[in-house]
């Protein structure tokens, strides 16, 4: 089955997201410090992201079975506090879809855009299709200027059937060949990828798409890993302890969001590993979209015990301890160090 239309309206959709987000993250960066330590700069894109995703698809595809599992509602939006925020949010929603020429119709109202922000109210689950999305993944790349992605994803019958990642701020060369303080570096990518059909990656303004694949690296001690910038979303220790074992010699690429997705899936990294802190329960929308252009770029996404990530469980992704991303050849070398790195850990405890 062919996804072509849902992609063209998802890459749409995630690439105007994109420039609101743009817009709000260049606005908070030349504030004064004072405001930085302010979370309502990544709450408006947040919230506005997420509308201008639903509305755009909703526009493009109809509206009569659209089913969006998001991370936000409007529920602190309808309360007296949040009515300056919503302001900003309908003013930037409206602004950034009538910069695209294609939808700015009548402006939408406070109401129709509280509504676009609830249409990501769906429980998701095994039956029929529905879009998944993290309107900021990364919230603190975010607020320091740094990486963070808009990540999209369709779900058919519980499976992840097309990926869409918007990286503002992610190089389009690779991560491993130059400076990351590199101003002279063109940045702002859109990857995607539609099961059964490569994962590709162009800049977000438009370039020709170019197709991607994972590093074909097969020795470990060459491989370089990713993982969360914030220590407080993964166990470094546990990534540094696995590394060893490994033979890894570069030290980690610690960056926010599914732009680390991106990068794996075009070889800047060869492992990217992941490890909640005990009792954080994974989202969907934090890995959908990410998992399907690894995937597609010739990687493997397992939990840490191999096992396949199962997206048809509703909002969350039980896993066994933690995921891990890497390519075919390093798989299996990567999953017995998990293994018995996990082993050390628990007996040590």
């Amino acid at each position: 089955m062919s996804y072509d239309k849902e992609l063209d309206a998802a890459k749409n959709a995630a690439s105007l997201a994109a420039r609101l987000c743009q817009k709000v993250q260049k606005a908070l960066l030349q504030a004064d410090v004072q405001s930085k330590s302010d979370k309502s700069p990544v709450t408006v894109a947040d919230y506005g992201s997420q509308a201008v995703v639903s509305v755009v698809l909703q526009k493009e595809l109809g509206s009569a079975s659209f089913s969006l599992v998001a991370e936000e509602d409007s529920g602190d939006l309808r309360n007296e506090e949040g009515k300056a925020t919503l302001q900003r949010i309908m003013k930037l929603v409206n602004e950034t879809l009538a910069s695209d020429g294609t939808y700015g119709t009548a402006p939408l109202s406070e109401e129709d855009v509280l509504a676009a922000i609830d249409s990501g109210r769906s429980e998701g689950g095994p039956s029929g299709q529905h879009w998944v999305l993290d309107p900021i993944d990364g919230t603190k790349g975010f607020l320091r200027g740094d990486q963070y992605a808009i990540a999209l994803g369709l779900l058919d019958e519980g499976k992840v059937v097309l990926g869409v990642l918007a990286c503002p701020n992610l190089p389009l060369s690779s991560l491993a060949s130059h400076n990351l303080q590199d101003d002279q570096d063109k940045v702002g990518c859109l990857f995607y990828a539609q099961v059964g059909s490569g994962t590709y990656m162009q800049s977000l303004d438009g370039s020709t798409p170019i197709k991607v694949h994972v590093t074909d690296l097969d020795n470990p001690e060459e491989a370089s890993f990713f993982e969360s910038f914030e220590a407080a979303h993964s166990l470094h220790d546990l990534s540094s302890l696995i590394a060893k074992k490994l033979g890894v010699k570069a030290p980690p690429v610690r960056i926010d969001s599914q732009a680390k997705y991106g990068a794996l899936s075009r070889g800047d990294g060869a492992i990217y590993l992941r490890f909640p802190h005990k009792g954080y329960r994974e989202k969907i929308w934090d890995h959908a979209a990410g998992y399907l252009v690894v995937a597609e770029a010739g990687g493997v996404v397992s939990d840490a015990a191999g096992n396949p990530l199962d997206f048809s469980k509703g909002r969350y992704l039980d896993l066994h301890e933690g995921i891990i991303v890497t390519n075919q050849k390093l798989m299996p070398a990567l999953l017995k160090a998990v293994k018995e790195s996990l082993n050390e850990k628990a007996s040590s405890l």
